[in-house]
Parts: structure tokens; sequence; C-alpha cells
């Protein structure tokens, strides 16, 4: 995983200097070699090119997540989460699930297909007080997980209304 713009490549930080838990996280999780798998990453680069300047955001390419991503999330008081998610919706729907809705849609989602699941990111937190407050998942309804490197089209234009759809969040969650 590389630098892009304003996104953040597990591991790295991006310029902005921030003191723990003031800020948020915007994760994007998925196989960008699986179509639609990759769509929370198509988002996170979207926002990265288009609102690179939203203060106290951090954006950042989460692959197929890590045990290495906890330390990040427990540090944010807002996380938000973009992945493609079996909605039973039309391919491109987009969802977005805050706080216990959250967590109950990941418990009932079963296990996840990358290296480590989202929920058990989310429970480490949990155990040592750092969980978000404030923490939403957004999903996208995939279309195709078949081989290839950018998504259906109806995933690809979901992409910049679910980058809206995130950056109307962030910045409602603000004026809190």
């Amino acid at each position: 995983m590389l630098p892009f713009g304003n996104l953040t490549a597990l591991g790295q930080r991006s310029g902005e200097i921030c003191l723990p838990r003031c800020h948020t996280l915007v994760l994007g999780i998925g196989n960008l070699l699986l179509t639609d798998e990759g769509a929370g990453i198509h988002v996170v680069r979207y926002l990265a090119r288009h609102h690179a300047g939203l203060p106290g955001v951090d954006y950042v390419d989460g692959g197929t997540l890590n045990f290495l991503l906890a330390p990040r999330i427990e540090e944010v008081k807002q996380l938000v989460v973009v992945d493609a998610a079996n909605l039973g919706a039309p391919p491109g729907t987009r969802r977005t699930f805050q706080g216990e809705r959250m967590d109950r849609f990941l418990q009932g989602k079963g296990r996840s297909a990358h290296e480590v699941g989202l929920l058990d990111l989310l429970t480490m937190a949990r155990l040592v007080g750092r969980l978000p407050a404030q923490r939403a998942l957004l999903g996208i309804q995939p279309g195709s997980l078949d081989w290839g490197d950018s998504p259906s089209p109806a995933v690809a234009r979901a992409i910049p209304q679910a980058a809206h759809g995130v950056v109307r969040l962030v910045e409602r969650w603000n004026q809190r």
C-alpha cells in the first residue's frame, strides 16, 4: 500500500499532527484485485483527492485489515469504515450503520474474508476502553467479486455519493 495524496497506508501518518483521540479516521477496507470488494479503498482515494482539506480527518487504506490497525482505531474519537457489504440490495446501494447499529450489523455478518475482521478490531478497542464513541460503517452493495482492478459500473457510480455521505457524516459529528 502506498501513500496517495492525504491517503496514508497502514503504519504511516498524514502530515497533520493531532493529539490522541482528537480526530476522525476514515478507513477504507477491501481487496482492489476483486472488482467491487475494493469499494472502500476506492472511496477513501476519492476522498483524498476531492476532500483533502477536511480538518482533523485521516484517510487510511486499510487493505484487507490487519491487527496493526488496532492502535489507529483506538486513538481516534470518530471512526468511519467504508467497505463492500452484503446489504441484500441492488449493486451500488449504500447504507450507513452508526454506533450500536454498526456493531449489530457486524455481529450478524459472520466472519470476514479479510485477514482480521473489523469486529475483531472493534472488540480489541472495546476491551481496552478505547472504542470510538462515534463510529459508523458505510457499506456498499457489491455487484461483482470477480478478478479485476476496477469496480463494476454500479459501484463506480456509487463512489462519489458514498464519499459525499462520509463528508456529511463527519461534518454533522463535528457540529455536536
